[in-house]
């Protein structure tokens, strides 16, 4: 081995030793937090940690554009923060916008990427794109073929069409973005193949507002904070909106149709949904609302509606001494209105209300379901009286699982869940049980009239 090679390895191992050595040194706080625990990353310089800009030259890509103007010309001849009116016509890709430029198009604007690579990529900050169709992304998942690539900060999109793309906006790295009033479509493709319709990586403090995204396969927002999600429409896609590791997001006044997934929270701290609405979430894994490992969560005034599991908890909350709190939400005809699958506590369910579900609660595993929190929820399976009229039932109301644990241990049960056979051991085992049944939930003042729902927002 050389010398340098020795020397480089010496400095590799005591890089490694360097923040235990620290840690031995420090505080007692500091032991217990780890190294690093005070530093301010909002003072740290950006970084650039994904791959280069890279477009495919207009040679390469589909023939029907060769004829086309280039839309680069025009945006190259613009002076920086200029407004750059675009008359009416077909144009083409790819385009590279690398100053401060209002670009806005004057009747119908299309710019046709020719099927191969990204087609715009806006790569400045304060910007403006308004009143165009860009389309005709490639195809690739390993290039991340993109309608708009936006790596920048403080850019206002509006007014856009996205159609016949891969990924349809992709923010990378950008903050302080407002994307709002847009149409996004990916291709014609399976489900699993389509690409993101409206992606966030690394993006922080953007608006995602009123935006129509169909037939798509997710909106994800990965290491992505203090984002809001308001006002937007998703139809026919897998993930309404898949967070993982995005903390403190706003998802409000939002309608979810036909997804296989409404929202998902996956290893998530802070955040709230409220005043969506979310429905036909079907199929087998039809999901309102998932968590999976997520902390200091609310739920406030949304409408579950026809889905498969109206919320779907794994190990959430997660973090010790945090809750994820439902208040005043409505689960309607679900398959099953709550399933948490972990015995971890947590979970308030405050003033909900429970109608026309087959199932309202569904505790996997052994224990007794009280280990979170009930209080002041509507059921309309509720068997009690509520003789001093305080608008409250006199008795708890208690979710028990007699039969129902035949499809709730045994996954190849399910078929049979509601068959008239499952159905007459659950009412044998209601009227004379023959094992000790397992406790769901109990609400020790249940609400005895429904209440009024506010129609605030989208929620109704």
């Amino acid at each position: 081995m050389s010398i340098l090679q020795r020397l480089t390895l010496l400095a590799a191992a005591a890089a490694l030793a360097l923040p235990t050595a620290q840690a031995r040194e420090s505080d007692g706080e500091d032991r217990v937090r780890g190294p690093g625990a005070t530093a301010d990353f909002s003072t740290a310089p950006r970084v650039d940690v994904h791959k280069p800009v890279e477009l495919i030259p207009l040679y390469l890509r589909h023939k029907r554009i060769h004829g086309l103007q280039p839309f680069q010309e025009l945006v190259d001849k613009a002076p920086e923060g200029s407004v750059l009116k675009v008359p009416a016509g077909h144009y083409s890709g790819p385009v590279h916008v690398r100053k401060r430029l209002t670009i806005e198009g004057e009747g119908e604007v299309v710019i046709d990427g020719g099927d191969k690579g990204t087609v715009f990529v806006l790569e400045t900050n304060e910007a403006t794109l308004r009143n165009l169709t860009i389309t005709g992304s490639g195809d690739s998942h390993d290039a991340d073929d993109t309608c708009l690539n936006i790596r920048g900060h403080g850019n206002l999109v509006e007014k856009l069409n996205i159609a016949d793309c891969l990924f349809g906006i992709d923010l990378k790295q950008a903050d302080h973005n407002i994307v709002r009033n847009n149409k996004v479509r990916s291709k014609d493709a399976e489900l699993g193949v389509r690409g993101d319709g409206i992606r966030l990586w690394y993006s922080n403090d953007n608006l995602i507002e009123n935006n129509l995204v169909t037939d798509t396969r997710d909106m994800v927002a990965w290491y992505s904070h203090r984002n809001i999600y308001r006002g937007n429409e998703g139809r026919r896609s897998r993930y309404s909106i898949h967070f993982m590791f995005a903390n403190h997001n706003i998802v409000e006044n939002n309608r979810f149709h036909d997804n296989a997934v409404g929202i998902y929270f996956m290893y998530m701290e802070g955040g709230v949904a409220r005043n969506n609405v979310i429905s036909h979430a079907t199929g087998a894994t039809g999901m309102g609302l998932g968590f999976k490992e997520s902390s200091d969560i609310l739920l406030e005034n949304n409408e579950i509606i026809y889905c498969a599991v109206g919320v779907g908890s794994d190990l959430s909350p997660f973090q010790p001494d945090t809750a994820i709190r439902f208040v005043n939400n409505r689960f309607a005809f679900n398959g099953v209105a709550i399933q948490l699958t972990s015995e971890l506590g947590g979970n308030e369910m405050l003033g909900n209300i429970f109608e026309g579900n087959l199932t309202d609660m569904y505790q996997a595993g052994r224990g007794e379901g009280v280990k979170n929190k009930w209080n002041g929820n509507y059921f309309d399976t509720y068997q009690g009286f509520d003789r001093d009229g305080d608008g409250h039932g006199d008795t708890p109301h208690e979710e028990y699982a007699y039969a129902d644990r035949i499809w709730m241990e045994i996954p190849s049960a399910r078929f049979f869940k509601t068959s008239p056979v499952l159905e007459l051991l659950d009412f044998l085992e209601r009227l004379a049980p023959f094992s000790n049944p397992d406790l769901q939930a109990r609400d020790e003042n249940p609400l005895y009239i429904k209440p009024e729902r506010r129609t605030e927002g989208n929620a109704s």
